[in-house]
């Protein structure tokens, strides 16, 4: 019974939570406390609910599943949601973040409680919708919907220069998304459809695909951020508060890897394989220059906001591989960060909250004071750098693999990322825990509390599970991969074979 609902079901039931929450007294002793409670809890029965689309999910089909169809705004444009093995790993990966975001939460947010649970309820809404969506339109509404409870995250509760980061942030993603709603309409007209599946098998003009793909491109680019559209990423990480930091670094900036992976590849497959060069420019510039770039930081969230930007190139030169080996490590790589990046944004929360200051040089010596925290923070340090035994080397190494194949050079340079993350890494590392107390208030800080062990106990659970164990993800996402690259190069060769019968 629950099958033919289940997407919706997990799309929308945060917005319950968001009900619930209007309904509690406002003036009332423990209002806030209750707040914090009911959002807790809703992200927790979405996780649990989520779980069973891992369960009911076939490994050994490509086809989408839990499809749910119904007539919508007009023919041809539906309200249509349904998961492959690509896209259903990222709604375990929202829903899974979520609860570690309202916990991280609870003694960091005193001010308009009410209104910053809600906007994290409504974007976790935004954010799933993105992954089920099987209509263009109803894609394009959670893509661009989720501006605005981040908009508001960051605006109302971030840092002294919140505003200028957040409209940096909106204006960047906003940009790119008018080409995407241009690019949506021309499909639209064209095939009488914004039907995904359909259009994964239209075939397009080669010279319209290419226009195409550089509308989605724009899109897409910045939400990723790929190099030189990545500096309102530094902005929004160092003001948003940490949940905040959490949810943009562990999903939001999944969605453009996503669309890539949904759109760009399936859908234009000869500007795709025209624009590859330009995908691999950029993205070992990218790795190199903001790995570099995140040496010279001063600040924790600046520095772990610049290795977001190198890591993401590593996905986007595994996504456009098109190889086996390549994609797969694309997915595992962004699920790996999303876990990891979010974790260390957590680390900086924790010593943030004990000193108000993210200042790598007010720090030293932590290690005589928090030994526990000490540990944790090595632990996804090192996953960050991508040590074996961890998340971030499987995906990584799958990556490198899959691009060697595609390009020798192209991988060459990657590996020097590898390096660099090493560098900025252990620098961070050693600034931050080891060395001598300098500072009376240093000495006073105390190691991780039980909620803090709590938060961490989890991600770091998974981390290492990933790292030695990544066959269960790696399975659900074999079939939509291949399925993926075989559609994508018969394209390519209806396309060679047209173009010698017109000789």
């Amino acid at each position: 019974m629950l099958n033919g609902v289940l997407l919706s079901t997990v799309t929308f039931l945060p917005l319950a939570g968001v009900l619930f929450i209007l309904f509690v007294p406002a003036g009332s002793a423990n209002a806030d406390r209750n707040v914090k409670n009911v959002a807790l809890w809703t992200t927790l029965i979405t996780f649990a609910i989520s779980l069973l689309i891992w369960l009911r999910f076939d490994n050994g089909t490509a086809d989408f599943q839990l499809v749910e169809k119904h007539a919508w705004l007009a023919a041809g444009i539906n309200y249509h949601l349904g998961v492959d093995g690509i896209s259903m790993l990222f709604i375990i990966l929202t829903t899974f973040l979520m609860p570690f975001c309202i916990l991280a939460s609870r003694d960091a947010i005193t001010v308009r409680v009410r209104e910053y649970m809600i906007a994290f309820l409504v974007l976790e809404t935004l954010m799933i919708g993105v992954f089920c969506a099987l209509d263009l339109v109803l894609f394009y509404l959670f893509f661009e919907a989720g501006l605005i409870p981040m908009f508001l995250i960051i605006g109302i509760w971030g840092g002294k220069r919140r505003i200028y980061a957040t409209f940096k942030f909106f204006l960047y993603t906003l940009a790119g998304s008018v080409l995407l709603l241009l690019a949506l309409m021309y499909l639209y007209f064209q095939a009488g459809t914004t039907d995904i599946p359909t259009l994964m098998t239209t075939k397009i003009a080669p010279g319209a695909q290419k226009w195409l793909w550089l509308a989605f491109f724009a899109s897409f680019a910045v939400k990723v951020p790929m190099w030189p559209v990545h500096t309102w990423l530094p902005d929004a990480h160092v003001e948003a508060p940490t949940a905040g930091s959490v949810i943009l670094a562990g999903v939001l900036l999944k969605m453009g890897g996503y669309g890539f992976l949904r759109f760009s590849i399936p859908m234009f497959p000869d500007a795709s394989l025209y624009f590859t060069p330009l995908i691999y420019g950029l993205s070992v510039v990218a790795i190199i220059y903001t790995s570099l770039v995140a040496l010279m930081q001063e600040d924790m969230k600046k520095l772990i906001a610049y290795s977001s930007v190198a890591h993401m190139g590593f996905v986007t030169i595994g996504a456009f591989s098109l190889t086996t080996q390549g994609v797969q490590g694309s997915i595992l790589q962004m699920l790996s960060h999303g876990i990891v990046s979010g974790a260390l944004f957590l680390c900086v929360g924790v010593v943030y909250d004990r000193l108000h200051t993210r200042e790598i040089a007010r720090y030293g010596g932590l290690v005589e004071r928090m030994p526990k925290y000490a540990a944790v923070f090595m632990l996804f340090t090192l996953a960050n750098v991508g040590l074996p035994g961890t998340s971030g080397f499987v995906g990584e190494m799958l990556i490198l693999v899959g691009v060697f194949q595609s390009n020798t050079w192209v991988a060459m340079l990657a590996t020097t990322g590898v390096i660099l993350s090493a560098a900025y890494a252990l620098w961070l590392y050693r600034r931050v825990i080891f060395g001598k107390i300098a500072k009376d208030d240093l000495k006073a800080m105390l190691d991780l509390d039980t909620r803090e062990k709590l938060l961490f106990a989890p991600l770091a659970a998974l981390t290492i599970l990933m790292g030695v164990w990544p066959q269960p993800f790696l399975n659900v996402m074999a079939a939509s991969v291949e399925n993926l690259i075989k559609q994508h190069q018969a394209a390519l060769a209806a396309t060679a074979k047209l173009a010698l019968l017109v000789q």
